[in-house]
C-alpha cells in the first residue's frame, strides 16, 4: 500500500456478480457447514453499533477436520502442475476484480474503515494475490558443488504441506491474502483462523473467492472462533508445519512457545506490534513530511501495525513542522466510514478506545502539551497531536493503535537515530531529508526491518520482504521471502560411482 488511492473501477451494479451469502457458517473440506461451538460470533458494526450477523463458531472438533482434510487435500494439490495452480490464482485475481465494490463494503461495515482505506486494502490484497499467479514458477532448487568423487548434489525445494494462518483485524483483508495466497500457490494446502471480529474480511471472503475460483476441497479451510476455545489448539496441532501470525507481540510470543513445544515443533514467521518512528532531519522537505506524517499516523485511525507512531523532529525546524502538522490534522474529516470523503472513522471496539482514552490520559499526566483532541462520540474518537513529548513518556514508549500523534523534539541527527533505536519494536521506519546520501546513511543504522526515506511508514508492497527485527517479529512476508517462508528445502545425494570409505 502506498500513499497513492487506486483508481477504482466503473461501478456498474448492471454488470455485478451476485453478492455472495452464507457467511454464517464455516468453511471446511469444500463444505460450508455449521460450526459445533455453543458460542456464537457476532461482529459489530463499528460506526452503526448494529450486529452484521451471528456465525456459529468452530469447536476443536471443526479444527481437527479443517486439518485433517488439508493433510489428506495437499499431497494432489502440490503435484498439481505449476501451471494448474496458476491458473487458480489468476481466477481469483479476477474475482477479486469483479467483486471490488462488495469486498470494500464488507471491509466498511466490519472493520469501520473508511472507504479511502478499504479501496487501498483492496488493491494492496489483489496485488498479492497477482503475484501468487507468478509464484508456482518462481520455485528453484539448486544443484551444489561436492568433493566427494562420483557424488552429485541436490537440493529441491517443496511446499511445507499444511500451513495455519492467524490472521488479524485492521488490515485484514491484506494480512489474510499475504499467507493465504502464496502459500496455496506454492503447493501447500491453507487452514486460515480469522478475528472474530472481522471473519469475513479475514477469511471467510477468501473461501467464496477461492471456491469460485475451483480450488479443489479442502486445501483451504476457514475455521472462525473465540481463542479461548480454539487459540492453543490452533497453533499446536501435529498437522500443520508453519504457523503465521499478525497480531501483538504478547499474543506472538505465546504462539511462538506453542509452535516449538508442540508434539511436532513448527516453524512460526511472527509479523508483530511496532513504535515505528518517522525521522524529520533539519533540511527535510517540511510540506512532504506533513503531508506524509498525516498519512502515515492517521490512516485508519492509526490502527495498523507499521502506523507512524513516534514523530521525530529536529529542533531547528520543529516549531515550523508542528504548526504545520497540526493544521493539516485539523483539516481531517471525521465521520462515516462509508462516505467518500471520510479521512477518520471510527475504532473498531470499546476495549480498544478505552486504551486510547488511556494513553491520552497518560500523556497528559506526564507533562506532554495537547495541542488537538476531544472527547468520544461512540467510537469515533476526534485525532490527538501531543507536542513537549518525551521518548520515556507512555505515548512514545508503548504502541498506540490509535489516533494518537506524540511528537518529540531532537537536539541534532546523532540524537534522532537514538531517538528512533530507543524502543524494543523494529518493524517500519522513516527519514526525511533533502540529501538522497544522507537518508541513506541514516537509513543503515536504523533498527528496522523496514525503512522508507522521503515517504511514510505504511508501506507494503508485494514482491518486498515485508517483517520486522526486536520484539517486531520473527520472519518475512512477501515475493521470493514468501517462498522461503512457505517451502523447506530438501538436500538429496547421489552417489554415482562407488565411494571408498576410510573404515
Amino acid at each position: 500500500m502506498t500513499a497513492t488511492t487506486p483508481n477504482k473501477t466503473t461501478d456498474s451494479t448492471a454488470n455485478s456478480p451476485t453478492p455472495y451469502t452464507g457467511f454464517d457458517r464455516l468453511f471446511i473440506g469444500g463444505r460450508w457447514v455449521t460450526g459445533r461451538s455453543e458460542h456464537k460470533l457476532k461482529p459489530i458494526n463499528p460506526y452503526h453499533q448494529t450486529v452484521i450477523m451471528e456465525l456459529a463458531a468452530a469447536n476443536q472438533r471443526d479444527l481437527e477436520d479443517a486439518y485433517q482434510e488439508a493433510k489428506q487435500a495437499q499431497v494432489a494439490w502440490a503435484d498439481t502442475p505449476p501451471s494448474q495452480r496458476s491458473h487458480i490464482m489468476r481466477r481469483a485475481t479476477d474475482i477479486m476484480d469483479a467483486r471490488q465494490d462488495e469486498i470494500i463494503s464488507w471491509s466498511i461495515r466490519e472493520a469501520g474503515s473508511p472507504r479511502k482505506k478499504a479501496m487501498l486494502e483492496w488493491k494492496a490484497a489483489r496485488d498479492v494475490m497477482e503475484q501468487a499467479v507468478f509464484a508456482p514458477y518462481a520455485v528453484e532448487g539448486r544443484i551444489l558443488p561436492s568433493d566427494i568423487p562420483g557424488k552429485e548434489s541436490r537440493v529441491y525445494r517443496r511446499p511445507v504441506g499444511v500451513v495455519a494462518v492467524v490472521s488479524p483485524w485492521d488490515f485484514a483483508l491484506n494480512l489474510a491474502n499475504r499467507s493465504v495466497a502464496p502459500a496455496l500457490a506454492l503447493g501447500n494446502a491453507v487452514v486460515l483462523k480469522p478475528p472474530s471480529n472481522t471473519p469475513v474480511t479475514g477469511g471467510l471472503i477468501f473461501a467464496k473467492i477461492f471456491e469460485e475460483a475451483g480450488l479443489p476441497p479442502g486445501v483451504l479451510s476457514v475455521v472462525a472462533g473465540p481463542a479461548r476455545e480454539i487459540g492453543d489448539a490452533f497453533v499446536s496441532h501435529p498437522i500443520p508445519r508453519v504457523v503465521t501470525f499478525t497480531g501483538s507481540t504478547k499474543a506472538g510470543r505465546h504462539i511462538g512457545e506453542l509452535a516449538v513445544s508442540s508434539p511436532i515443533m513448527k516453524r512460526a514467521s511472527l509479523e508483530l506490534g511496532g513504535n515505528s518512528p518517522l525521522v524529520v532531519l533539519d533540511d527535510a522537505d517540511l510540506e512532504l513530511a506533513v503531508n506524509a506524517a498525516v498519512f502515515g499516523k492517521f490512516l485508519n485511525s492509526g490502527q495498523i501495525c507499521m502506523s507512524t507512531n513516534r514523530l521525530i523532529v529536529d529542533e531547528h525546524v520543529y516549531d515550523e513542522f508542528v504548526d504545520r502538522f497540526v493544521d493539516r490534522v485539523r483539516q481531517l474529516k471525521l465521520g462515516d466510514p462509508n462516505d467518500p470523503d471520510t479521512d477518520i472513522g471510527p475504532i473498531i471496539n470499546e476495549a480498544q478506545l478505552n486504551a486510547h482514552l488511556q494513553h491520552i490520559e497518560n500523556g497528559r499526566q506526564e507533562g506532554a502539551r495537547q495541542l488537538l483532541g476531544g472527547d468520544p462520540d461512540g467510537l469515533m474518537l476526534p485525532p490527538h497531536v501531543f507536542a513537549e513529548v518525551t521518548n520515556r513518556m507512555n505515548i512514545a514508549q508503548e504502541e498506540l493503535f490509535g489516533p494518537i500523534a506524540p511528537i518529540i523534539k531532537v537536539r541534532n541527527e546523532a540524537d534522532a537515530l537514538q531517538v528512533a533505536n530507543d524502543t524494543e519494536y523494529g518493524l517500519a521506519s522513516a527519514v526525511f531529508t533533502r540529501d538522497e546520501g544522507r537518508g541513506l546513511r541514516f537509513a543503515q543504522r536504523m533498527d528496522a526491518g523496514m525503512t522508507h526515506i522521503n515517504d511514510q511508514t505504511v508501506n507494503d508492497l508485494p514482491n518486498a520482504p515485508f517483517g520486522g527485527e526486536k520484539n517486531s517479529g520473527i520472519g518475512r512476508f512477501g515475493g521470493d521471502w514468501a517462498i522461503a517462508e512457505f517451502t523447506t528445502d530438501h538436500w538429496i545425494t547421489v552417489q554415482h560411482s562407488p565411494r571408498t570409505y576410510p573404515l
